[in-house]
C-alpha cells in the first residue's frame, strides 16, 4: 500500500463516525450525546467526576418523566369525549338580626330620674322660644309643669350653661336662665347642621370648662333643636351612668312587649328565639339567630315568604320627648359573632308601615401583607378589644377611643362598653368629664390620637346589601279587625287598645340565593414569574430548565472554583516565599537560551483538535532545565524513522 493511502486510512479511522456508521450501541449513544441539542445528555458525557454525572443523569431523567406525564395528560384530555354536569343547590345561613326600639326606656319608669332635667329643659324652651304652657299627657304628669320649675334650682344649667349668641356680639353670649350676658373666652367650635335655622341671626350653644375654669370651649349650633338635644343627651348619659344594669334592663322593653308576632321561613317563632342585648343608648335590643342559639338557621329559598316576619309594638306614649324626636324601631343585619353597632349603621323602621328589606350577600376576601395592611383576626393589632365580639375596624377604633378616654379623663364614655377596672363618667366623681370628652372626641375626629394608624381592616368580611321598600300597613279595610285581634292576643301584656301608630311590620329576606364573592389574588405569583422567565428565555435564547442549570454549573460553580483554586495557589506560593526568601523557586518553564532546537513551539492543528475530540494524554515533561551549550549540534531530529513515513523496499 502506498504511503499516502496508509495516511488516509489512519485519518479515517481516527475521525468520528456518523450515527448509522457506529459499530456499537455505546458508540451510537456517545455520538448522540455529543451532537444532540438537548443539553442534559451532552452534560452527562462531558462532565468530569462521578458525582456530577450522577446529578446530570438525575436531572435529565426527571425532566423526561415530567414531559411524559404532561404529554399523557394532554393526550387523555384531548381524546376524552365524556361530559359532566354539576347542579349545586346551596342553603345560605340567615344572618343575625338585631331589633331595637328607638326609645330606650319607658318614660314612666325613668320619669323620676329625669324629672329635674326635664323641668330645666322646658324652662329653656320657654326662655328661648316663649312657648306657652302645654298640657302634657296624663300618664306623665298630673298637673302643670309651669308651676313647679320656678322653685327648682338650675343645677344642670350651672354645670353646662346654655347660651345664645348674636352675630353683632361675637365675644359675648346671653345666658338662658339669668338672661345676663357673659364674656366668652377660649375656643368656639361651630357644629354645622342640616336642620333649618330657627333664627338666622342667632346661634345656640353651650360652654364646657375644666376644673379651674381657665380653659373653656364653646360649642355652637345653627339650630336650637340640635343644641338642646345635645345638651339634654349629655346630662342624660350622666344620670343613666349611675343606674345599675339590672335596673336599666327592667326599665326598658321586654321581648314580649316589643315583639307581637314572629314567623321565619313559614314557621312560627316567639320571644324565645331572640337573645337580649342591652345597648347603653337604645336600651333592650333583641337579636334573632344569634350565636348563642344551638344551631344557625338557614334558608333554601328566596323571597319574603322564606324570611323573617315580625310585628313590633313601639308604644309611642312611653317615648321621651327630648331624647328622641322620631317614632319607630331600628334594625341591623350582621354576622353572628359581630357586635351590632345599631347607632351607626342601623336602619330605621316607620310605624303604621310595612318595611320590606331584601338582602344580597357579598363575601370579600383580601390578601394580607405584603399586598395590604389588613388583619386576619386582629391579633397583630396592638389594641385591646373591649367588646365581646369578633374583631372589626369599628371595634378597634371605639376600643382605642375608650382606652384614651380612661387614660386622659379618668373614666369611660357611657355609650361604649367598660374597659377593665374602669367606671362610667359622672358629675360626682369626674366633674370635668364633659369638657375632656369633647376635647378628646375632637382630636379623635382629626386623627390626632393615632387610632386610625393603629387599627386595620379585616381581610375577610361579609356584607349584606339591603334594598328597602315601604307600604302602608294596615290598610283601611283591614285595620279594624287586625288591631282588634292583636289587642286580644296581647291582652295580658298590653292593657289598652292598640293603635296603628304604635305598630310596625318588618320583613327581612334574601332576594335570591346568589352569593357574590370578591376574592383578591396576586397578579404576579411564583408560577407566573417562572412562566414569564421561561417564555423569555425560550423565545430569545432557546433555553430550558436544564440549560439554566448548566449555566449555573459553568458560570457560578466552575467559575468560582477556578478563581478560588488560583487564589489558593497564589497564597501557597506567597507563603513559601515568605518562609524561605533566600532560595527563590526555580521556574519550571525555563528553556535553553541559545539552542533553537530545544525551543518549545505550539503544536500544529490536527484532525483531533479540529473535530473537537478530547486530546490524548501526554507524558509529563521533566522540569530540569537543559544545559546552556552554545556549540551543541543536533545532527538528527528523530532517532528512528516513523513507520508511517518509511518508503517500501524495492524488490
Amino acid at each position: 500500500m502506498a504511503p499516502g493511502e496508509k495516511i488516509k486510512a489512519k485519518i479515517k479511522k481516527n475521525l468520528p463516525v456518523r450515527g448509522p456508521q457506529a459499530p456499537t450501541i455505546k458508540d451510537l449513544m456517545h455520538w448522540y450525546c455529543m451532537n444532540t441539542n438537548t443539553h442534559g445528555c451532552r452534560r452527562i458525557v462531558v462532565s468530569r467526576g462521578r458525582l456530577r454525572r450522577l446529578l446530570w443523569i438525575g436531572f435529565t431523567l426527571t425532566a423526561v418523566a415530567l414531559i411524559l406525564w404532561q404529554c399523557a395528560l394532554l393526550v387523555f384530555s384531548f381524546y376524552t369525549v365524556s361530559v359532566s354536569i354539576k347542579v349545586h343547590f346551596q342553603k345560605l345561613d340567615f344572618p343575625a338580626v338585631t331589633i331595637c326600639n328607638i326609645n330606650p326606656y319607658k318614660y314612666s319608669a325613668v320619669r323620676d330620674l329625669l324629672a329635674d332635667l326635664e323641668q330645666e329643659t322646658r324652662r329653656t324652651l320657654m326662655s328661648l322660644y316663649g312657648f306657652s304652657e302645654v298640657k302634657p299627657r296624663k300618664h306623665r304628669e298630673a298637673g302643670s309643669w309651669s308651676s313647679t320649675w320656678e322653685n327648682v334650682p338650675p343645677k344642670f344649667h350651672n354645670l353646662v350653661p346654655l347660651l345664645v349668641f348674636s352675630e353683632n356680639e361675637k365675644d359675648q353670649a346671653r345666658d338662658f336662665v339669668t338672661g345676663r350676658k357673659r364674656k366668652i373666652s377660649g375656643n368656639i367650635i361651630h357644629k354645622a347642621s342640616n336642620v333649618i335655622h330657627v333664627h338666622e341671626s342667632k346661634l345656640v350653644g353651650f360652654q364646657l370648662c375644666s376644673n379651674d375654669t381657665s380653659d373653656c370651649a364653646t360649642y355652637t349650633f345653627s339650630s336650637g333643636i340640635n343644641a338642646i338635644q345635645e345638651w339634654y343627651k349629655l346630662h342624660y348619659m350622666n344620670i343613666m351612668a349611675q343606674v345599675p344594669l339590672e335596673k336599666k334592663i327592667n326599665m326598658s322593653y321586654s321581648a314580649e312587649e316589643l315583639l307581637l308576632t314572629c314567623f321565619f321561613d313559614g314557621m312560627s317563632c316567639d320571644a324565645r328565639n331572640f337573645t337580649l342585648f342591652h345597648h347603653p343608648m337604645y336600651g333592650n335590643c333583641y337579636t334573632f339567630n344569634n350565636r348563642e342559639n344551638a344551631t344557625i338557621l338557614s334558608t333554601s329559598m328566596g323571597g319574603s315568604e322564606h324570611g323573617l316576619q315580625v310585628i313590633l309594638y313601639v308604644n309611642e306614649e312611653e317615648y321621651n320627648p327630648f331624647l328622641v324626636s322620631s317614632t319607630g324601631a331600628k334594625v341591623l343585619v350582621h354576622r353572628q359573632n359581630e357586635y351590632p353597632f345599631i347607632e351607626d349603621v342601623g336602619t330605621e323602621i316607620e310605624t303604621a308601615m310595612s318595611t320590606s328589606i331584601g338582602m344580597h350577600l357579598t363575601e370579600s376576601f383580601k390578601l394580607s401583607e405584603p399586598y395590604s395592611q389588613c388583619t386576619e383576626d386582629g391579633r397583630d393589632v396592638p389594641m385591646n378589644n373591649i367588646y365581646k365580639a369578633a374583631y372589626s375596624l369599628q371595634i378597634c377604633l371605639y376600643s382605642c377611643f375608650q382606652m384614651k378616654m380612661v387614660e386622659k379623663c379618668g373614666c369611660a364614655q357611657y355609650s361604649q362598653p367598660l374597659p377593665p377596672a374602669a367606671n362610667y363618667c359622672n358629675y360626682q366623681q369626674h366633674p370635668n368629664w364633659m369638657y375632656c370628652y369633647y376635647q378628646l372626641y375632637q382630636a379623635f375626629i382629626q386623627e390626632e390620637l393615632g387610632c386610625q394608624s393603629v387599627c386595620k381592616e379585616t381581610c375577610s368580611f361579609k356584607e349584606w346589601a339591603l334594598t328597602t321598600s315601604l307600604a302602608r300597613w294596615p290598610s283601611e279595610v283591614s285595620e279594624k279587625w287586625l288591631l282588634s285581634v292583636l289587642t286580644w292576643d296581647q291582652g295580658q301584656q298590653i292593657n289598652k287598645k292598640l293603635n296603628k301608630t304604635d305598630l310596625a311590620k318588618l320583613l327581612i329576606f334574601y332576594k335570591d340565593l346568589n352569593q357574590r364573592s370578591i376574592v383578591e389574588s396576586p397578579a404576579n405569583s411564583i408560577e407566573m414569574l417562572l412562566s414569564n422567565f421561561g417564555g423569555q428565555l425560550g423565545l430569545w435564547m432557546s433555553c430550558s430548565v436544564v440549560c439554566v442549570i448548566e449555566i449555573i454549573e459553568v458560570f457560578f460553580i466552575d467559575f468560582f472554583s477556578i478563581i478560588a483554586r488560583r487564589q489558593w495557589q497564589k497564597a501557597k506560593e506567597w507563603w513559601a516565599r515568605k518562609q524561605d526568601p533566600s532560595c527563590p523557586e526555580a521556574s519550571s518553564s525555563q528553556q535553553g537560551q541559545d539552542n533553537p532546537a530545544l525551543s518549545i513551539d505550539d503544536d500544529l492543528p490536527t484532525f483531533t483538535s479540529a473535530m473537537r475530540l478530547p486530546p490524548a494524554p501526554e507524558p509529563q515533561v521533566p522540569g530540569t532545565p537543559p544545559p546552556r551549550y552554545n556549540t551543541l549540534r543536533l545532527e538528527r531530529t528523530f532517532s528512528q524513522q516513523l513507520t508511517d513515513t518509511q518508503l517500501p523496499t524495492e524488490s
